[in-house]
């Protein structure tokens, strides 16, 4: 994925954690799953953002584990 095509995705992933909220009732499990999913693209979007400023190809930065993306914090 370029970084037009994640930025999309994170685009996605926000408008539909935005109607599960305007819901009503949002179904917790899957907020916490775009929630996940947004940081994993977050991370990727800053891999490639990273690697093209020191020079490097961003096409190598990699999605990474929701484990490792979701640990940063811990």
């Amino acid at each position: 994925m370029d970084d037009k095509e994640i930025s999309s995705r994170i685009d996605e992933l926000i408008d539909e954690e935005h109607q599960l909220e305007r819901s009503g009732e949002p179904d917790p499990t899957r907020l916490k799953a775009l929630e996940v999913e947004l940081d994993r693209c977050w991370d990727l979007l800053r891999q490639r953002r990273a690697r093209r400023s020191a020079g490097e190809n961003p096409d190598e930065a990699e999605v990474r584990p929701p484990d490792v993306v979701e640990g940063y914090l811990q």
